[in-house]
């Protein structure tokens, strides 16, 4: 099972695995305090993907896209993901304020398919 959480959000032992999917570290919070099993950064999208996209939902169709093309170049990661979620829970955590549209949503989406 796959969830998405912000990283602000307290964690629970709901979350089981708990993985920051960010390819920066979430400001304001300590790496003791933020509960998390695993930083995959290489799985987040480029830093020019990022910078493009700006969290700007007009750019989100065009977004999901593009960060689907680069996770198809992350495929063992992906992978690794999917077989851990088979597993136990793995929540995968970010720190935008959207929640809506995030990496994580897509990659989540990625994961399940």
């Amino acid at each position: 099972m796959i969830k998405i959480k912000r990283v602000y959000e307290p964690a629970s032992p709901d979350d089981g695995k708990r993985i920051l999917v960010d390819r920066l570290w979430p400001r304001g919070i300590k790496k003791q305090d933020a509960h998390i099993d695993e930083w995959i950064k290489d799985i987040a999208p480029s830093t020019d993907l990022r910078k493009w996209f700006s969290h700007d939902p007009l750019k989100w169709q065009e977004f999901k896209t593009r960060y689907k093309k680069e996770l198809k170049n992350n495929h063992s990661l992906v992978e690794k993901l999917r077989t851990e979620a088979k597993k136990k829970t793995v929540t995968l955590l970010f720190a935008a304020k959207d929640e809506k549209h995030d990496n994580a949503v897509v990659l989540k989406e990625v994961i399940e398919q």
